[in-house]
This record gives C-alpha cells, sequence and structure tokens, in this order.
C-alpha cells in the first residue's frame, strides 16, 4: 500500500472523488474495492507536472513519444477485471507512468511490472518510491517474453496494443488465470479489450469486453 498520509494531504483529492463518482462509478463500474484503489492513488503524481490539471480529466494524456497513461475508467475497468479471482502476483506489461501499477498494488500482494523504456521506468520507479509502494518490483526489458522468474501469474495485465499473446507469456498464467490486453486487429487502429482464461492447463476461454484505443506494443 502506499503512504496513505501524503494522498490525504494533496490538494486534487476533491477531484480525485469526483471522478470515481463521474467517471467510474456513473458508468457501473460499482466494485468497492476498486472504488476505493480509484480513489486513494493521486493521479496527478504520474503525468508531468505541466499536466497535473487535466490529470482527473475524463481521457488518456499522453506521457511523451508513443506512450500515455490510460483514461481513468480504462484503468479502473481493466482493474475490476484483474481481480475476478486470486490477488497475490500481477503481472503488468508495459509499466509507463506506474499508475495502473500503483492501482493494482492496492489491490494485490505483489505486482511485476515490465518496461521497455528506460526513462519511463526510472520515473515510475521514482513516483511508486515516493508514495511507498514497498509491493511493487519494477523491470527494464520487452514484456512480451514475461517475467519467468516470479511466475506464475494469478493476472498478466498488457497496457498496450498487441496482435498475438507469446506463447512464453501465456505459460507464465497459473490455472484459473486471466490475461487482460487490447487486441489488435492488422491493419486498423481497432482494438477490444480482451480476457484470455486459463481454464485448465491447455484450454483457455477468451472474451471480448469493450472496444478500446492503446499506443501498440513497440
Amino acid at each position: 500500500m502506499g503512504n496513505l498520509e501524503l494522498k490525504e494531504r494533496d490538494p486534487f483529492l476533491l477531484r480525485r472523488r469526483r471522478m470515481v463518482a463521474e467517471q467510474i462509478h456513473g458508468r457501473k463500474l460499482h466494485d468497492p474495492n476498486v472504488l476505493s484503489a480509484m480513489r486513494t492513488v493521486p493521479r496527478h503524481l504520474f503525468v508531468p507536472t505541466h499536466m497535473q490539471e487535466r490529470a482527473y480529466d475524463d481521457q488518456a494524456l499522453p506521457l511523451g513519444p508513443h506512450q500515455t497513461i490510460s483514461q481513468p475508467y480504462i484503468v479502473a475497468l481493466m482493474t475490476q477485471l484483474a481481480i475476478e479471482g486470486a490477488r497475490d502476483k500481477v503481472l503488468e506489461i508495459g509499466t509507463g507512468s506506474g499508475y495502473q501499477a500503483a492501482v493494482l498494488a492496492e489491490l494485490f500482494g505483489n505486482v511485476y511490472s515490465i518496461e521497455l523504456d528506460r526513462e519511463r521506468h526510472d520515473c515510475a520507479g521514482r513516483t511508486l518510491t515516493r508514495l511507498h509502494y514497498q509491493n511493487v518490483q519494477l523491470r527494464i526489458g520487452d514484456g512480451r517474453l514475461g517475467w519467468p522468474e516470479e511466475s506464475p501469474y494469478d493476472v498478466i495485465i498488457v497496457t498496450a496494443g498487441i496482435d498475438q499473446i507469446a506463447p512464453e507469456l501465456r505459460r507464465q498464467l497459473c490455472k484459473g488465470g486471466r490475461l487482460i490486453f487490447p487486441r489488435s486487429r492488422p491493419g486498423s487502429e481497432n482494438q477490444m479489450l480482451c480476457v484470455l482464461s486459463r481454464t485448465t492447463v491447455d484450454h483457455w476461454q477468451e472474451r471480448d469486453v469493450t472496444p478500446v484505443r492503446f499506443v501498440p506494443m513497440h
């Protein structure tokens, strides 16, 4: 868990509560644990300083070339999908700002997150350290290959558009686990948020959730 004292002192507290009430609860996401996590994590600390006034707007925000911090509703939706089962270990592919990792850290025992870009990795690490998230571990690397040393995971979340999930990543999901990712369609900007569930060792079920728009995985 993060530093609650620091979070409760911030000047954006009322905006964050309004964000949750209007953008998340207002769109029929009602899980109390997700709502609490979204009210707790100070989203404005995960965006560039000059964009903090827009941190609680109902939209994704740019972090730099080819990277964004997702719309609050999408973060909440992916989190709600993630907590449908066991909550011991979650792997995030694409740390970005670290915001999704912080939200997950409010709900999971252990969060592992991989980022390809060193600058993003370092920035996210500083923010998570400032907020005292001790149950988040970060790594620089190609997230498509996962983090096999810490597997298996109850949940794997992919935060960039991808057309297929590599076998190496599938193998790191435990039986009964869920892999949540935006599936890209070749030749199209359209994506579909999907949940791939491992029902047995060799059997998988996939369901579509909602159309989304993520930056593509590089």
